[in-house]
């Protein structure tokens, strides 16, 4: 992943082409985050969905290893720079889709609701917030990427109901955490150092994908263990 430092004349030349790598990153990311709710959606209205998953669990770890693999791929510049480019990211997105599925069936359907809702309100604030603070969290550079990677695959192998309460509750500021820092380095702006080319659209969305998607595993766990 190469990050561009920004220079004084980026931001009146390359504005306009920022504002379009923008707009095209969120709006592939909503239609990741509407395919993921579609399968959420399944495992919440068809028992017979959930009960087939858990009679051959093999294909939960099969989702779990392919998500693992394709996440890595996507973060990987020289298969971003493929053709054609969104056979990673659409596999990823599938994968994760349907490990969140099966993961929402485990809890009450107040509970998803709820986790739904508040993921919504987290990442909404989350990302005015980016947009608006004078930090910037864009220096944190690499330390951030290598951190969120080891992190990450820590909590695919390790997470879900077992973790406690307070493990959670890590897990989801590591995830606010990240989505303002990837935010930063798409957005760019004023107070921004660093940012990333608009030729690594990949990354930029499914580092953002996977953010809200841990935020929503962290808040729904969050809220039931303290339900229990």
């Amino acid at each position: 992943m190469a990050m561009t430092k920004i220079n004084p004349e980026y931001h009146v030349h390359n504005q306009s082409i920022r504002h379009e790598f923008i707009r095209k990153v969120y709006f592939i990311l909503m239609c990741q985050l509407l395919a993921t709710l579609g399968a959420v959606a399944i495992f919440f209205f068809s028992p017979e969905v959930k009960d087939f998953v858990d009679r051959n669990i093999w294909i939960l770890w099969l989702s779990g290893i392919i998500m693992v693999v394709t996440m890595v791929a996507c973060w990987i510049e020289n298969v971003q720079r493929q053709t054609p480019k969104n056979i990673c990211l659409g596999i990823f997105t599938f994968a994760r889709s349907f490990f969140l599925g099966v993961a929402t069936s485990y809890y009450a359907d107040n509970k998803v609701l709820l986790a739904i809702g508040t993921t919504v309100a987290i990442c909404l604030s989350l990302t005015l917030f980016a947009m608006q603070t004078k930090w910037d969290l864009t220096v944190s550079g690499k330390i951030v990427i290598y951190a969120k990677l080891i992190f990450n695959l820590f909590s695919i192998f390790f997470g879900g109901k077992l973790s406690s309460l307070s493990y959670s509750s890590l897990c989801a500021f590591f995830a606010s955490f990240n989505l303002i820092y990837d935010t930063q380095l798409m957005m760019g702006g004023n107070v921004c150092k660093y940012i990333i080319s608009q030729e690594e659209y990949i990354f930029a969305i499914s580092n953002l994908y996977y953010d809200i998607s841990n935020i929503f595993l962290d808040v729904l766990n969050i809220l039931g263990i303290t339900g229990e």
